[in-house]
């Protein structure tokens, strides 16, 4: 399935946003997500069905002053 992954086309296997992130490596990271330019908590990601050409974006905290 297409998705658009922070304006890049990624083709994954994973049906699912929780899926999404295992294979893309976040699996165990902080980050915050959205579909389609909608939040989606963590505590969703795994009911959060994905379409082929939706947008995701993963979203990493930085550190700094």
């Amino acid at each position: 399935m297409n998705i658009t992954v922070n304006a890049k086309l990624h083709d994954l296997p994973a049906d699912t946003l929780e899926g999404a992130l295992r294979h893309l490596g976040y699996a165990n990271s902080t980050v915050a997500t959205a579909v389609n330019g909608q939040f989606v908590a963590r505590t969703a990601r795994s009911k959060t069905v994905l379409k082929d050409g939706d947008r995701l974006e993963i979203l990493t905290p930085m550190q700094g002053g």
